[in-house]
């Protein structure tokens, strides 16, 4: 790891991620502050990109979060993600790409380690609602919406609001011979 991003991550983590939520009308400059200091860290980061206050995001090297988009307050997004365009994202989402080895019975699961990690994927214009968590592999289609608190367990269709443990899709916001 170059010592740019290293530096980068210290910053990060010990001072802008504890700066106030840019929500508020006085805390403006806090919005390009964190953008200037966190967009080198990912794969790729487009412009206008909102990262929140306590969002955690590992080293950022495998995620790529395009224009337009953010990561919520508190949120925590590690591993092979790709956040598509005009993407909200409500506070406490977390989004896993690994879990954990279980099928072995004759084992401790502790020991198992870890299954590979499987991306996740949102498309545009989407809308993730507040405390909401996405498992691995999972993909969300363009203009999706993801209730407050769902769990997404599987691959959610464009333009479908899905909510619930496990989120299921409750109907669409275009017709299916609009899409």
């Amino acid at each position: 790891m170059k010592i740019t991003k290293i530096l980068r991550l210290i910053i990060y983590y010990s001072f802008a991620r504890h700066l106030p939520a840019s929500d508020g009308r006085f805390f403006k400059f806090i919005r390009p502050v964190r953008r200037c200091i966190t967009r080198k860290l990912f794969k790729r980061a487009g412009k206008n990109i909102n990262i929140e206050k306590g969002a955690y995001f590992g080293d950022g090297s495998q995620i790529e979060i395009s224009d337009n988009s953010g990561i919520g307050i508190n949120c925590r997004v590690c591993g092979n993600v790709t956040i598509g365009n005009n993407v909200m994202m409500g506070p406490d989402v977390i989004i896993l790409t690994r879990k954990h080895e279980f099928e072995k019975t004759d084992i401790p699961m502790i020991e198992q380690g870890r299954a590979p990690e499987m991306p996740v994927t949102i498309g545009d214009d989407v809308w993730i609602g507040t405390r909401s968590i996405i498992l691995p592999g999972v993909s969300i289609g363009t203009g999706a919406i993801i209730g407050a608190g769902s769990i997404v367990t599987k691959d959610v269709p464009d333009y479908a609001i899905a909510c619930g443990n496990p989120a299921q899709v409750k109907k669409y916001r275009k017709d299916k011979n609009e899409q």
